[in-house]
Parts: structure tokens; C-alpha cells; sequence
């Protein structure tokens, strides 16, 4: 590895930590706000939600590293709305999938436990059992292993799909990008 491939790859993982720190932070204010003034049913609801799109990103991730370049070089040619995005994904894989796996999926996983906190306690509280009591610690225990039992199922069911379905699922993706492309003229997928 020369020089150039380090200070690119180090430059990259520095503004990935950036993004990291400030997406985290925005989602757990949201999640924590959202939580704290909704109903203990809705806020299981939520927690699953986030369990789901961390699943769903790591998915995405796991099929960008898994798909071929060239069937989307003859959907290019036919100028297909998404190949060319598809395209920039597969040459782009390690970096997309740091950003689905590590920043969105890592983050799930990690607002999904705060998350599962806040249900746990509001449980609790609704059945009048206060912190550290057995009904507590059971909810906790039963939730805490329901929430990891979804997220690592929920994960490996994705890891097959984005294995043996990648061109299908990275093809959706580059169409979902090209119509944001040109429906809000910004620019999704970076040509670096």
C-alpha cells in the first residue's frame, strides 16, 4: 500500500467518525424525545423500527461488496435510470458499506439499546414497579434478548438476501439514487 492509498484512507475514516458522531447524536435526541412522550407499546414499535433499518442498512452494505460491476455496464449502455449509480456503488463498495454496516447499522444498533432502556423503564413504571425491582429486571432481560435476537436473525437473513440478491438489491438502490439525483437536483453518489 503506498502513501497516496494511506492518507486517502485515513482521511476517509477521520470524516466517516465526524458523520458517525453527529448522525449519532442526532438520532439519539430524536429517538429519546420521540420516546420519552409516547406510549410504552408505541415506543417497543419504535425500538423495532430502528432494529429494521439497522438490519436493512447492513443488508445494503453487505450486497454492495457483493456485486459485479458488469451487468450494470450493459443496463448503462442502455442508459437504464440507475446503472450508472449501481455502477458508482460496486467501484465505491468498501466505502458505501463502511457508511450502511458501521455508521447506520452500527448506530441502530447502538440507539436501538438506548432505546430498549427507555421501553424497559416505561414498562416498569406503568405497572408500578420501580428500577431494579424482579419485574424490571425481567422486562429487561426479555426485551434486551429480543431486540439482540432480531438484530443478529434479522442480520444473517439479511447477509443471504444481499449475498445471492446483490445485483437486484444494489440495481434498486442505484434507481432510488438516480431519482433523488434528479427529483431534488442534489448530488447523492460522488463521482471521486
Amino acid at each position: 500500500m503506498n502513501k497516496q492509498h494511506l492518507q486517502k484512507s485515513i482521511k476517509f475514516s477521520l470524516s466517516i467518525a465526524v458523520i458517525t458522531f453527529v448522525l449519532a447524536a442526532i438520532f439519539s435526541v430524536v429517538s429519546s424525545s420521540i420516546l420519552n412522550g409516547v406510549m410504552s407499546i408505541i415506543g417497543l414499535v419504535i425500538v423495532f423500527i430502528i432494529v429494521f433499518i439497522g438490519v436493512f442498512f447492513d443488508m445494503l452494505g453487505i450486497a454492495a461488496t457483493a456485486a459485479d460491476e458488469v451487468p450494470f455496464h450493459a443496463m448503462a449502455a442502455e442508459k437504464v435510470s440507475g446503472s450508472k449509480q449501481a455502477i458508482q456503488i460496486v467501484r465505491n463498495a468498501d466505502r458505501f458499506a463502511s457508511f450502511c454496516n458501521d455508521v447506520i447499522g452500527d448506530i441502530s444498533g447502538i440507539i436501538s439499546g438506548t432505546a430498549s432502556a427507555i421501553v424497559i423503564l416505561q414498562v416498569s413504571n406503568g405497572f408500578g414497579y420501580g428500577e431494579g425491582t424482579t419485574f424490571h429486571l425481567s422486562i429487561n432481560v426479555i426485551l434486551t434478548s429480543l431486540v439482540a435476537a432480531l438484530t443478529v436473525g434479522g442480520k444473517a437473513l439479511g447477509k443471504f438476501f444481499a449475498i445471492h440478491s446483490s445485483t437486484n438489491i444494489i440495481f434498486i438502490v442505484g434507481k432510488i439514487i438516480a431519482f433523488l439525483e434528479e427529483k431534488f437536483k442534489i448530488k447523492v453518489l460522488s463521482n471521486k
